[in-house]
């Protein structure tokens, strides 16, 4: 069982894509890693070897910013957003996009599902 991060790889699938299941790793950071880790991109996850996954750990942690300590960045960013009132702290605060997006018809992700509106008579 290849674990790495705190997080284990699925044993069934290729290595260059079980490697995106850790948080922060894409299909381009996770080829960059293979290549400074030199293991072949095709492995199987099942099939790699105790120094191989030992290689992949060590670039991991020597290059890259992953999982919790990406998150807690992230968190801190949106925070410091919010705490100077710009725009797009404002924005994140009120559940709207944040990137100049139309939100009169579109958006339903970040705002949720419709309210229904009731009628007073």
């Amino acid at each position: 069982m290849a674990r790495i991060e705190g997080v284990d790889l699925p044993r069934g699938k290729r290595i260059d894509v079980a490697l995106t299941s850790i948080y922060g790793i894409g299909h381009t950071s996770s080829r960059k890693i293979l290549d400074a880790a030199q293991v072949e991109h095709h492995i199987r996850v099942k099939d790699l070897s105790e120094s191989e996954v030992a290689a992949i750990r060590d670039v991991i942690q020597r290059a890259h910013k992953v999982e919790g300590e990406l998150r807690k960045e992230i968190a801190m960013n949106i925070k410091r957003l919010i705490d100077i009132n710009c725009y797009r702290g404002i924005r994140h605060k009120r559940g709207l996009p944040v990137r100049g997006q139309r939100t009169h018809t579109n958006s339903r992700t970040r705002k949720g599902p419709r309210r229904a509106v009731s009628r007073r008579r």
